[in-house]
């Protein structure tokens, strides 16, 4: 780890003075990430920013009928919170499905959004990466690539975002909220949040420099009974998501007349299934309806030399979880 600065301002304004006063600085949350990429030389700040203890660790009520999750909050403390295991079991269940409970009472939800590739030539300062150094070539395009992306993927970049509360995120279409230097703040749909890599995959996200940020809106409660968090990986904990699929459904009727369905896994950015939402609107929820939708969702999938299983996989995940979603199981 090389050497740093450590500053822990008091308010956010004097956090993001100090952002802007040297470029070369992280903010730094629970650390649970941030802190493994400097112990392999792959993050390389000059500056350290403590922002955990900021005024940003609440969740409460907003206009929209929703509430509002404070980006310095704890993963743990936002998942088991009463109002979310009530009125967003789909978001509290995903989270618990991540990392292991030692981990989610370290990291916080903001650093959660912003967490990076789990890519091992990401990892190796050895390996060629354009991530981690642009120009220098995507070593997983042509190598080990099992487990990268088959959605959204460029030349220079074939890694997958490894979150898996962004991808219930995702599916239940919340807003990210940014503190900009000077006091102004905006709105982002988490949608548009991540980035896909283009030739610029060092960048991960739409955040502009300096900006901090302080909070996640979700809107009115909603697929409170009908939901399931799908995460298939190769062992139970410590380990990250081959294929994960976020459903949530709203029926009346006999008919779905709501739902968010995002996938994990299988891009640079939650991946949400846009075609296969409009496709179930107003149909009935039945496996054959499901296994037509889950056709749609990966009919546009690029797979790489050793990843096209996540085709066939992924077909299979959304099924499933639309079902666990169907009955009632979480």
């Amino acid at each position: 780890m090389r050497p740093f600065t450590y500053t822990q301002p008091k308010t956010i304004e004097e956090a993001l003075t100090a952002s802007v006063t040297n470029s070369d600085s992280k903010y730094l949350g629970g650390g649970t990430n941030l802190v493994d990429l400097m112990k392999e030389d792959v993050e390389r700040p000059s500056q350290i920013i403590e922002v955990a203890d900021l005024d940003f660790n609440t969740i409460t009520s907003n206009d929209t009928g929703g509430f509002t999750l404070g980006a310095m909050l704890s993963n743990s403390e936002t998942a088991n919170h009463p109002d979310i295991r009530k009125n967003y079991p789909l978001l509290s269940m995903a989270m618990l499905s991540a990392a292991t409970a030692q981990i989610r009472n370290m990291a916080t939800n903001g650093g959660n959004l912003l967490q990076r590739t789990r890519c091992p030539y990401f990892f190796e300062v050895s390996m060629p990466c354009n991530k981690r150094e642009p120009g220098s070539g995507c070593g997983a395009l042509e190598g080990a690539n099992s487990k990268h992306a088959i959605f959204g993927w460029s030349e220079s970049c074939v890694a997958t975002h490894p979150s898996d509360m962004c991808v219930a995120l995702a599916a239940l279409e919340a807003t990210v909220t940014l503190q900009k230097p000077g006091g102004t703040s905006r709105t982002i749909e988490f949608t548009d949040f991540h980035r896909l890599p283009g030739d610029q995959p060092e960048k991960d996200n739409t955040m502009l420099p300096g900006e901090i940020i302080t909070a996640i809106d979700l809107p009115s409660p909603k697929f409170q009974s009908n939901y399931h968090y799908l995460k298939i990986r190769e062992r139970s904990s410590y380990a990250f998501a081959l294929i994960s699929v976020a459903a949530g459904l709203q029926i009346s009727g006999g008919k779905i007349t709501d739902i968010g369905l995002a996938m994990g896994g299988v891009a640079h950015k939650p991946w949400k299934l846009i075609k296969a939402e409009a496709f179930l609107t107003g149909k009935m929820p039945t496996k054959a309806n499901f296994e037509q939708a889950a056709e749609l969702a990966l009919r546009d999938a690029k797979t790489l030399s050793d990843n096209e299983y996540k085709v066939t996989m992924g077909k299979k995940a959304i099924v499933r979880a639309l079902e666990q979603a169907l009955a009632k199981t979480a």
